[in-house]
């Protein structure tokens, strides 16, 4: 026997030998899962907004599962490393996605190139959190409400700045939406490393204003670093119950949160989605998860039905392609 003969028995028996595992894996009874410890990706680094609600849900999602919900944070490129990770999983439940508005809705028309197409990759299960943003500024600049903010710069076009944590970010869109519904000219000037590197030239006045998702203003906010001109959910929340929303100030369009939720590998029988739904809805409604992820500026939600969350990616894709392509937005 020669050596290629040798290496394709081996081949072979390596084959033979790890089929039935698979097969039995990929066959297992629905109706017993989670048989083992379910793996959640989190597209981005520990303690961002993403990370916090994931942190929240855990430990209910855990116990409803009957099994560890273990949290695998796998950051890079906007989310889609970790994007990539899930989408390539095999569609057995054991590995599940939370993705975000960014990942899921905006990435696709920012990164027409991606590996990984998430309407394709994916089987949507529930949104479980929503992030409002808000238009915060440095205590000494001069505007104290949107209306101010709105006659100051026009009064002055092309010379007051906005930050974002990036060209696609989703602050920098939201803050774009606004900005094109106001008739205001304004100069956007993008960070890199996340909100905070931003958040900290608004605390040093160097840049007069910004969006940013309430998690990393809170902390400012209380502090009394910065003023709050406006909040971007449908209705004022209850964190800030004093800021107005910038619906109320007029612009109606002007709705905009970082939604986080889990979508699963196509492919993933249906009724172990209907078993993850139910255990996200579960956490989602435990008042401590509740109350904990208010107090940290987010809101647990979840969607009606996996359809339903499905419909809704689905308009919130098509909303954010106009606004990437409008904005000339880039990958950072």
């Amino acid at each position: 026997m020669n050596r290629r003969q040798a290496l394709g028995l081996l081949g072979t028996a390596c084959a033979v030998a790890f089929c039935p595992v698979t097969g039995a894996f990929a066959a297992e009874d629905p109706s017993k899962y989670p048989s083992q410890p379910v793996r959640s990706i989190v597209p981005f680094a520990p303690g961002g907004a993403s990370d916090f609600a994931m942190r929240l849900l855990q430990p209910t999602m855990s116990q409803a599962l009957g099994q560890q919900v273990i949290i695998e944070n796998r950051a890079g490129a906007a989310g889609n490393v970790g994007m990539d990770v899930a989408g390539r999983a095999a569609p057995d439940g054991y590995t599940i996605f939370f993705g975000n508005v960014g990942t899921v809705s905006i990435n696709p028309t920012l990164f027409p190139d991606m590996s990984v197409k998430p309407d394709k990759a994916f089987i949507p299960v529930s949104v479980a959190s929503e992030t409002p943003s808000v238009y915060i500024a440095n205590p000494k600049f001069p505007p104290n409400t949107v209306k101010e903010l709105i006659e100051y710069v026009k009064a002055r076009p092309g010379k007051v700045n906005f930050a974002s944590p990036g060209s696609g970010s989703v602050d920098r869109l939201e803050m774009e939406l606004f900005r094109k519904a106001a008739g205001l000219d304004m100069n956007h000037v993008p960070y890199k490393g996340g909100a905070g590197p931003a958040v900290a030239d608004i605390l040093g006045g160097h840049v007069e204003l910004m969006s940013v998702t309430l998690p990393s203003a809170m902390p400012h906010i209380k502090s009394g670093r910065v003023k709050v001109l406006a909040i971007t959910s449908k209705e004022r929340s209850p964190a800030l119950p004093d800021v107005p929303t910038v619906v109320e100030l007029g612009y109606p369009d002007i709705v905009a949160t970082s939604w986080q939720g889990f979508l699963v590998p196509t492919g993933t029988p249906r009724p172990i989605v209907d078993k993850l739904f139910q255990a996200i809805a579960k956490a989602v409604a435990d008042p401590s998860v509740k109350q904990r992820m208010l107090e940290g500026g987010v809101t647990a939600v979840a969607s009606e039905s996996p359809e339903a969350f499905k419909a809704y990616i689905d308009k919130e894709t098509a909303r954010w392609a106009v606004v990437v392509k409008e904005s000339g937005a880039v990958p950072d």
